[in-house]
């Protein structure tokens, strides 16, 4: 950025966006700069940004193009390409206008029907059958994700994703938990395609983490719904761990920009664990080992300080804690059980411990006698094997499975 011109208005000027002694402003500037390009920290309408390249005689790009541009060199998989060349090409649709006053009418003549097709009614036509046919290959990719959904809800393996403001840390979060060697970038944006590990927590069950692409504020409403097909993967979390940049001047305006995100996704009644990163900025010695609330900065977040785990991710700082709060977390939804288990089946003792928690296990002569928690749709597969002991809150859970 070589300069910065802002403008307080009651609402953008239709024709111009700003008004027109500040559009002189930017006139002087760019020529006494030799700008090429002025961006505009908005989403301007097709008409202002025509108006503003006649005006300035330079490229205009507004914050959905220099978004859009982002995603591009970010995107590393089919999906992601297919996603983001969706967005702009539905950015691009209402903006060919005028593009091609200057050209005379294609076709016309003999054999043909009126006068023929103008260079701009081809290109809008082209451009409406690429987005069609974008969109039906999405639809595909939905489509395989919903089976993978299935298949793993009918195994009972709960997914935690990690959301949050863009270059908040939450890949640098899911490389330290999982071992996982994800780009973690200092970037925005630096994650555009989910990615997803598998890991098992101390008590031995089994979760899904998945890292989702960061959102930002004032994020058009078409990109949302042209990366709907990767955050429907939200929808199918047991928990989402909100994770916050603590070290930012803006962090609670990012919370609540990511709050207001999972308000459009209809994710309102999500559980929400929100995890402080990058705490080793504001506290270089370390995490304080008594409650959260006495770390002065924490209150820069407001009420969403409450009940958050801090950690910094690079230096592995508080990470047992985070998984335990997930462990308990993910617990809250299970069903107490005890059952003994034969020796000649260690497929479902392996089950037990895949996708419940393993409170005690103590091996008897005749077989694994296992108290824990399973998740209630596993409650019939384990009724052969219901010890003499077995709680009667779990007897209620299996009568109602």
């Amino acid at each position: 950025m070589v300069s910065k011109v802002t403008q307080k208005l009651d609402s953008p000027s239709p024709s111009h966006y700003v008004g027109k002694g500040k559009l002189q402003e930017l006139k002087d500037a760019v020529t006494e700069l030799e700008a090429s390009v002025v961006f505009f920290d908005d989403e301007l309408s097709p008409t202002q940004q025509r108006n503003l390249e006649k005006a300035l005689t330079v490229k205009v790009l507004d914050r959905t193009a220099l978004i859009l541009d982002i995603f591009a060199r970010r995107a590393g998989t089919r999906e992601g390409q297919l996603q983001v060349e969706l967005a702009q090409h539905e950015y691009l649709l209402p903006r060919l206008a005028g593009q091609w006053s200057h050209l005379e009418r294609l076709g016309g003549g003999i054999g043909t029907r009126g006068p023929g097709e103008t260079q701009l009614e081809t290109d809008r036509r082209l451009i409406r059958t690429r987005i069609e046919r974008l969109k039906r290959d999405l639809e595909d990719v939905k489509r395989h994700r919903r089976l993978h959904r299935r298949r793993r809800a009918v195994r009972g393996v709960p997914v935690v994703a990690i959301v949050g403001y863009t270059n908040a840390g939450k890949s640098t979060l899911l490389n330290a938990i999982a071992k996982a060697n994800v780009l973690a970038e200092g970037k925005v944006f630096a994650t555009l395609d989910p990615t997803t590990r598998r890991i098992k927590l101390p008590s031995q069950r089994e979760v899904l983490l998945t890292d989702t692409v960061g959102f930002i504020q004032k994020l058009p409403t078409h990109l949302v719904a042209a990366f709907r097909a990767t955050l429907e993967e939200l929808e199918e979390a047991a928990l989402l761990l909100h994770v916050v940049d603590i070290s930012h001047l803006r962090a609670s305006e990012q919370a609540q920009t990511v709050d207001e995100v999972l308000k459009t996704l209809d994710l309102e009644g999500r559980a929400v664990l929100m995890v402080a990163n990058k705490v080793d900025v504001l506290a270089p010695d370390g995490i304080p080992d008594d409650d959260a609330s006495n770390l002065e900065a924490l209150a820069v977040l407001g009420t969403h300080g409450e009940g958050m785990v801090l950690v910094s991710a690079e230096k592995g700082w508080g990470l047992d804690r985070l998984i335990q709060k997930i462990t308990d977390m993910l617990g809250e939804g299970l069903v107490d059980i005890t059952v003994k288990i034969p020796y000649n089946r260690p497929a479902m003792l392996q089950l037990f411990r895949r996708y419940g928690q393993v409170l005690t296990e103590r091996h008897e002569n005749d077989g694994t006698l296992v108290e824990g928690r399973i998740p209630p749709h596993l409650a019939p597969r384990m009724e052969p094997y219901l010890s003499g002991r077995q709680p009667t809150t779990a007897r209620t859970a299996r009568a109602a499975g």
